[in-house]
C-alpha cells in the first residue's frame, strides 16, 4: 500500500507519497525515480516520504511552502518525532539512497553525504497536515512496472533525441558542403573574368595599346 498525497496548489502540480511500512519502503527505495526526493526524520524512526518533482528540477527547485508541505508530513508521521519541537528533517535525492545486504529492512545510507540536507520543523502545524490529510489516496501500485514504464519512455526519449542530432548534423554538413560550393564557384568565375597585362601582351597588344584604344 502506497499513500498519495497533494501538495499545496499554489505551489504548483505535486505529488508526496510514502509507504505503508518499512517493507513497502523496500519497494520504494529499490524502484524510485530520478525526480524523486526522499525525506526522513534525521537519527528517528519515521515514514519514508517522497516528493516527486518534474523532469528537470532538482533539490534547488523546492519552494520553501512545498519544502514545509513535506517536512510537515514526515513529522506527522514519526511516532517520536511527532511529540518533538524542532524537529530535523533530511532530505536527499532518490539517486543518493544506498542499499546494500548488510542494512536492516527499511533502512538505508548516502552515497555521498554532501547532498543531504536538513530542515528544522519548530512544531507540528495541524493545518498544514489536515490539508494533506484530506487529499490522501490509498493505491497498491505495480512499482516494478512503473518504473519499467518510465525507463522505456526515457529509452525512447534518448532515440529521438539522437535521431534529431543525427539529423541536425546531416543538415548542417550538407550545408557547408553547398556553402563551399557556392564559394568555389564564384571564385571560378572570377577567375575566368580576369585578365592579366600578360595574358594581353600575349595578344600582340601592349597595355599602352589598349589604353590608347579607349582615348
Amino acid at each position: 500500500m502506497v499513500y498519495y498525497f497533494k501538495a499545496r496548489p499554489e505551489v504548483g502540480d505535486f505529488t508526496i507519497y510514502m509507504g505503508l511500512d518499512k517493507h513497502e519502503n523496500e519497494d520504494l527505495i529499490k524502484y524510485g525515480f530520478p525526480e524523486d526526493i526522499w525525506f526522513h526524520v534525521d537519527k528517528l524512526s519515521s515514514a519514508h516520504v517522497y516528493l516527486r518533482l518534474h523532469k528537470g528540477q532538482t533539490m534547488d527547485s523546492i519552494s520553501a511552502e512545498l519544502l514545509e508541505d513535506c517536512a510537515q508530513l514526515v513529522k506527522a508521521n514519526s511516532i517520536q518525532g511527532n511529540k518533538i519541537n524542532n524537529l530535523d528533517i533530511v532530505y536527499t535525492p532518490w539517486s543518493n539512497l544506498k542499499k546494500s545486504s548488510s542494512m536492516d529492512v527499511g533502512q538505508v545510507g548516502f552515497h555521498n553525504p554532501k547532498l543531504v540536507r536538513t530542515v528544522k520543523v519548530e512544531k507540528r502545524v495541524n493545518e498544514i497536515v489536515n490539508r494533506l490529510n484530506k487529499t490522501k489516496v490509498e493505491r497498491t501500485p505495480d512499482l516494478k512496472a512503473e518504473r519499467e514504464v518510465y525507463n522505456s519512455q526515457e529509452r525512447a526519449e534518448r532515440k529521438n533525441q539522437m535521431r534529431d542530432k543525427k539529423r541536425r548534423e546531416e543538415l548542417e554538413r550538407v550545408q557547408k558542403e553547398r556553402e563551399a560550393d557556392v564559394r568555389s564557384y564564384k571564385a571560378l568565375m572570377v577567375s575566368e573574368k580576369m585578365t592579366s597585362n600578360k595574358d594581353i601582351a600575349g595578344k600582340g597588344k601592349s597595355l599602352q595599346e589598349i589604353e590608347d584604344d579607349f582615348m
